[in-house]
């Protein structure tokens, strides 16, 4: 596989490690195997991650979502809620999409890696803080009725969530409904029951 030249030489460990995990599992690839595919020798991934967990898990974080749905809610907010939760879900299936391999993985490899599964969850975690906080604050602007923030983020989410599962094998499994049908139809209902 050919990279940006661009890429340090960790990204090209961590994307290696992406690639290769999702094709053959955690214990059907060699960390031989992860310096090869990126052009790198096995001592240089050993030097820089210590071991292949720490290269899954450190890849993990490095490209799941926290980080840019923090930066969206920092500064691209309206504060206007349709507008915000269809940024929002469009951002997410964005980046959840692009990560489908990681998804892939951190489903199949949860049981198998000694605190994995915890640390995969950081991600949604900060994400229901973080949309929760929001819908207080929207609350507190009297754009949003009273309700209980936590419970209205954590719907938001699983509505979000369950949709990319739905997709993330096939795009088949309702294929008269777009993604951004549903986003727009889902926003526009959950925005309709939560305006004062």
């Amino acid at each position: 596989m050919s990279w940006s030249n661009n890429l340090s030489n960790d990204d090209k460990l961590l994307l290696a490690a992406i690639d290769l995990i999702a094709e053959k599992g955690y214990n059907g690839v060699s960390t031989q195997e992860i310096a090869t595919l990126a052009g790198l020798s096995e001592k240089t991934l050993f030097r820089r991650f210590g071991s292949k967990q720490n290269l899954l898990e450190t890849a993990f974080d490095r490209f799941h979502y926290a980080e840019e749905i923090t930066k969206l809610f920092n500064e691209k907010l309206l504060w206007d809620l349709q507008t915000d939760l269809f940024l929002i879900s469009r951002t997410y299936h964005e980046i959840m999409n692009r990560n489908r391999k990681m998804i892939m993985i951190s489903i199949k490899e949860e049981g198998n890696l000694p605190g994995f599964r915890e640390r995969t969850q950081k991600h949604p975690r900060q994400l229901l803080e973080i949309l929760t906080n929001y819908f207080m604050t929207m609350y507190e602007k009297g754009k949003l009725i009273r309700t209980n923030p936590e419970l209205q983020a954590l719907s938001f989410m699983m509505l979000n969530f369950g949709a990319f599962m739905n997709n993330l094998d096939s795009n088949d499994n309702f294929p008269n409904v777009s993604l951004e049908t549903f986003i727009m139809e889902s926003v526009q209902t959950f925005t309709r029951a939560l305006t004062p």
